[in-house]
């Protein structure tokens, strides 16, 4: 099976459709030197047609719905999960409620196998609930399903979480983990705004949100909403990808992305993991500290800061300390040299006041 993938970058050499898309041929099958060089380093989505349509759980649903249902009964562990339920008035958009008061859905705990059936029955009934089950960690809730149903392009340790439910929309938001989503039923439609979008999506709260990231508030709201005058900008950078079974996308973290399960049965498997890290500490965390550091200083010092992340982190011009020999670098060395503890060790000295 080849890549056969179609990215959303718009430069290297590759043949651009008439859709706008870029064709990315790949002669071979994918391995995990080929996935990180090709796809996730240059840090663009990439679509990955048919990537996991030998999957057995893929082909069980080939039959019927009836057949991948037992196919996921084998794997049950008998867990109970938290269940997303939104009444026929919602039309399967999960939202906040007026005001950002509360929300437009209820959630309700229940077996697996229990919310399975009933996702199945409201699948097959015209006006009824919408209902979805949403990252379960396979090994928890259906062990022994990845060992079946594995994608070797990813570290063993990165392991599988499943989605599954009736037709709905899930608001715009981001992952600061990279992505890599499979369509295994049903079909499913991803629109996507690259990170630095954030200014033009009104995005909302940050401690107050329906899953855990927030979300734009403009991208659910309807055309030309007078509230998000801006959102014309990030709507125009729009890219749309439409998934069947099958089918793979790969979003790198901070892109911004709504997800809308199209038909009336949807199950997805997707992986999250940081392909990029040197340590344990992540860059949100970094983000907040800088918040409550930085970001209500006068607008002079926030700019001389600026710079200083510049030069020390972000680098565009480089290595701050090209111009001396790498024996010389002391601290500002590798990380992969003794460097993430000393810094590590440093800053938490200076935490805690030290």
């Amino acid at each position: 099976m080849s890549i056969g993938s179609r990215a959303c970058a718009t430069t290297g050499p590759h043949e651009v459709t008439a859709n706008g898309e870029v064709r990315v041929e790949q002669s071979a099958s994918p391995d995990p030197e080929r996935f990180v060089r090709d796809v996730a380093v240059p840090g663009r989505p990439v679509v990955l047609r048919g990537l996991c349509a030998d999957w057995p759980v893929v082909r069980s649903h080939d039959g019927s719905r009836a057949a991948l249902l037992d196919y996921l009964a084998r794997f049950d562990a008998g867990q109970s999960a938290e269940a997303f339920i939104g009444d026929p008035a919602i039309a399967g958009r999960y939202d906040y409620g007026k005001d950002l008061a509360g929300f437009n859905f209820t959630r309700e705990t229940m077996p697996f196998g229990a919310a399975l059936t009933r996702i199945a029955d409201a699948a097959a009934t015209p006006g009824a609930r919408s209902m979805y089950l949403g990252s379960l960690p396979t090994d928890a809730y259906l062990p022994g399903f990845a060992a079946e149903n594995s994608l070797p392009i990813l570290p063993p340790t990165v392991r599988p979480r499943i989605w599954v439910g009736t037709a709905s929309s899930v608001a715009c938001h981001y992952d600061t983990f990279d992505n890599l989503a499979c369509v295994v039923a049903g079909t499913r439609r991803f629109t996507l705004y690259p990170p630095d979008a954030i200014t033009s999506l009104y995005v909302g709260p940050i401690d107050h949100t329906m899953a855990g990231q927030p979300v734009s508030l403009a991208a659910g709201a309807a055309p030309d909403d007078p509230r998000y005058p801006d959102f014309a900008a990030a709507r125009a950078r729009a890219l749309v990808f439409d998934l069947a079974a099958g089918d793979a996308l790969y979003m790198p973290k901070l892109w911004w992305h709504s997800v809308e399960a199209t038909a009336p049965f949807n199950l997805l498997v997707n992986y999250w993991w940081d392909g990029f890290a040197s340590g344990p500490d992540a860059p949100y965390t970094t983000m907040l500290l800088a918040m409550i550091a930085i970001a209500e200083r006068p607008d002079a010092e926030r700019a001389a800061w600026r710079a200083f992340f510049d030069h020390y982190v972000f680098r565009p011009d480089g290595h701050p300390l090209a111009h001396l020999p790498a024996a010389q670098h002391g601290i500002l060395g590798s990380l992969r040299a003794g460097n993430y503890g000393r810094i590590r060790a440093a800053v938490m000295k200076l935490l805690r006041g030290g």
